[in-house]
C-alpha cells in the first residue's frame, strides 16, 4: 500500500512581495518559506492558518505565456476552497481589506459560503462547512 498527498500548489503571480503581503496580510496566511533561487526565482510557500498540509507555491511569471495566466489560472472557474472556522471574522477581514466579494455570502446545505477574488482575480471560496 502507498499514501499520496499533494505538497505545493502553484499560483503564478505578477510580483512576489505584493502576492506575499496579500496572502499574509490579508488573509493571515503563514510564510513558511521565502529562498532566492537565482536573480530572478524564488521559492516562496505560504500556508492558511493552523494548516500543516498543501502548502500555497507563489510563483512568479517568468514569461509572456505565464504572465497570461496571472488572475486566469482556471478560466473563470474558482480557484481554490478555503474552509474556516469563524465565517463571520473571515468576512469581516475581507472587507475590512477591500477585497472584492464576487458571490455571497450564502447560506448553503453544506455550510456558509462566499466568493472572493485574490489581488490578481483568482476566485477563492470562503467555506465554513457545517459540521454534524
Amino acid at each position: 500500500m502507498r499514501t499520496q498527498h499533494f505538497a505545493y500548489i502553484t499560483l503564478v503571480v505578477r510580483d512576489y512581495d505584493e502576492a506575499i503581503d496579500f496572502y499574509t496580510r490579508v488573509l493571515g496566511f503563514s510564510l513558511v518559506e521565502n529562498k532566492i533561487m537565482s536573480s530572478t526565482k524564488r521559492w516562496v510557500v505560504v500556508l492558511p492558518s493552523g494548516n500543516t498540509g498543501c502548502g500555497l507555491l507563489l510563483a512568479k511569471a517568468a514569461n509572456e505565456e505565464q504572465s497570461s495566466r496571472i488572475g486566469n489560472q482556471t478560466g473563470g472557474r474558482v480557484f481554490l476552497f478555503l474552509h474556516t472556522q469563524n465565517f463571520q471574522f473571515d468576512l469581516e477581514n475581507l472587507q475590512r481589506h477591500n477585497v472584492k466579494i464576487v458571490r455571497g455570502p450564502v447560506d448553503e446545505p453544506y455550510g456558509k459560503v462566499l466568493v472572493f477574488e485574490d489581488l490578481y482575480g483568482n476566485l477563492i471560496d470562503l467555506i465554513e462547512p457545517i459540521t454534524n
